[in-house]
């Protein structure tokens, strides 16, 4: 078995170091840049990366880019805020020396996110499993809009792995303000649009509190500490966010009819 370690990037100078140095083990490390403004393609060529350069498409589009334009067609996928740990190194890498008729097609993988400089394993976060070892033979990227992940084919078979995907997206409460409200909540009202989905006044009014109690009490936020508060208020913010961004879309819609 090969392996093609894929990285999409746009203007991850703080992280692609870190990134590739992770995948190191893998035959190939294919990083593709989405016209970075800073030194993001110099430092992953600097750690044996091979570059191409695609303009961006969105999250599915560019990791289904960087898959058909592997060397291999074992995919190993990883985003640059991310981190292979030296267990899951270490599990892949026997996995390597199997023979084919004992692989499956495909291996979800749990990821743990650091926030606020510690691990969260709960607040919803935890395992957070991910589809993101497999044979492109066998799956691709699901054309969405947010939250991309891999569609295997009926036949194929997926197992799971025991190590961790180190996460490390949030670097202060700024920057999760802004992911919110620059990234996520627009692209999660416009895939929810586009799939015919349709929001109220009353769950503009409710689904922040709903949202923040479900993440805190039922998925165990307060075990988390103060990193669990901060989520279950960032969660609801997103979740009020997004609905009224959909309510605008549908009420210009409704308005241009």
């Amino acid at each position: 078995m090969k392996i093609s370690a894929c990285i999409i990037t746009f203007n991850e100078e703080k992280n692609i170091a870190e990134a590739v140095e992770s995948v190191s083990w893998a035959d190939e490390v294919l990083v593709v840049d989405a016209e970075s403004t800073d030194k993001t393609k110099r430092i992953a060529s600097s750690r044996g990366a091979k570059i191409l350069t695609n303009k961006w498409e969105g999250f599915s589009k560019q990791k289904q880019f960087a898959t058909d334009n592997a060397s291999h067609d074992w995919i190993f996928s990883l985003d640059a805020d991310e981190r292979v740990s030296e267990e899951l190194r270490n599990e892949i890498l026997k996995i390597r020396n199997l023979s084919d008729s004992a692989l499956a097609d495909g291996f979800r993988i749990p990821r743990l996110t650091f926030y606020m400089n510690r691990p969260i394993r709960h607040s919803g976060w935890y395992p957070d499993w991910q589809l993101r070892f497999f044979n492109r033979q066998k799956g691709k990227w699901k054309d969405v809009l947010i939250h991309e992940s891999v569609k295997m084919m009926p036949t194929a078979k997926v197992e799971k792995l025991n190590s961790d995907i180190l996460h490390y997206s949030v670097e202060n409460a700024a920057h999760h303000h802004r992911m919110i409200g620059e990234r996520y909540a627009p692209l999660a009202a416009e895939q929810m649009f586009q799939r015919g989905y349709r929001t109220s006044a009353l769950k503009i009014a409710t689904v922040s509190l709903t949202t923040f109690l479900q993440t805190y009490i039922l998925k165990g936020g307060i075990l988390d500490g103060l990193p669990g508060f901060c989520i279950a208020r960032f969660a609801a913010y997103h979740a009020f966010l997004k609905h009224l961004l959909l309510w605008e879309k549908q009420t210009k819609l409704n308005s241009d009819q």
